[in-house]
């Protein structure tokens, strides 16, 4: 009979794969209407002029254009 009562299996938590978010077109690339920008969760980058926003915070090009991200200060 063992003195130390054994311990649970550990569970090993499986790789699940990533969502794709991130940038998908950089500063100072070409842009179609349509294409994504940016796939986010929550409004953490904001659109600007030219930019739509999706029903999940996906920010795509709603003109031809070059993609530019600037930074507002003055909160």
């Amino acid at each position: 009979m063992s003195h130390v009562k054994s311990g649970g299996a550990t569970a090993q938590g499986t790789t699940r794969p990533g969502k794709r978010r991130g940038v998908k077109k950089f500063g100072g690339q070409k842009i179609q209407t349509g294409q994504i920008i940016i796939r986010q969760v929550g409004s953490r980058v904001r659109a600007g002029v030219g930019v739509g926003t999706g029903r999940d915070y996906t920010l795509f090009a709603r003109k031809d254009g070059i993609v530019n991200f600037f930074v507002r200060l003055g909160k």
